[in-house]
């Protein structure tokens, strides 16, 4: 009896160190995505659950459960230069994939646009020394023309030319089928309700998908 007692304990002791090891494994093998931007992405409005970072990492979850952790980093009415300022400290942690969705509040205020440019590219530059390896997407954004069309039209090419001068990848525009259409907005006309989100992720995993 004793020694069946002890081959017994030692059975559920080797089953643990198996499960601790595996689960181990599956921590080291998943990978890091990162939503670094303003309130769109935070989920301004609604609950954070049907903000379109949940919802990506729905769809990878769907596909192949425990691959990537996806990290919201989302802060309402964060610009260019705030997310500069705090990028470091979120850079404490590893970050395989990161994507950038900021600048909408800078084109809002009329922020010159050669200091957006310089913000979003130390950023770029700032994430390649931090890991050459990491994957960088750009979301782009439009803006109203509040500002006037010829500031409008010169941020919306912001994006598109940083893209082809780091070698990103480009999401060209972030709320396509969603910006300007009322029902799919709060009613401040900016932010996207739970559906508009919804249409805000399949724009987003349709880039994605195939860098994962």
């Amino acid at each position: 009896m004793f020694v069946g007692r002890r081959f017994r304990g030692a059975g559920r002791f080797a089953a643990w160190c198996l499960a601790v090891a595996l689960a181990t494994a599956a921590m080291a093998e998943s990978r890091t995505m990162m939503f670094f931007g303003d309130s769109l992405t935070a989920g301004y409005g609604i609950d954070p659950a049907e903000a379109y970072p949940a919802l990506i990492q729905e769809r990878i979850d769907a596909a192949k459960p425990g691959a990537w952790r996806v990290i919201n980093a989302g802060l309402s009415g964060e610009t260019t230069a705030g997310g500069l300022r705090r990028l470091d400290w979120i850079l404490r942690q590893p970050v395989d994939l990161f994507v950038i969705e900021l600048g909408g509040n800078d084109g809002l205020r009329g922020t010159p646009l050669e200091l957006t440019q310089a913000n979003l590219q130390t950023m770029i530059d700032r994430l390649r020394a931090h890991n050459p390896r990491m994957i960088i997407v750009l979301a782009g954004m439009e803006i109203p023309t509040n500002m006037g069309p010829t500031y409008r039209d010169a941020f919306s090419r912001i994006y598109p030319e940083l893209a082809a001068k780091n070698d990103l990848v480009l999401i060209p525009f972030l709320l396509e089928g969603v910006g300007g259409i009322p029902r799919l907005n709060l009613p401040d006309g900016i932010h996207p309700t739970a559906e508009g989100h919804r249409i805000v992720a399949e724009t987003v995993w349709k880039i994605l998908q195939p860098l994962l």
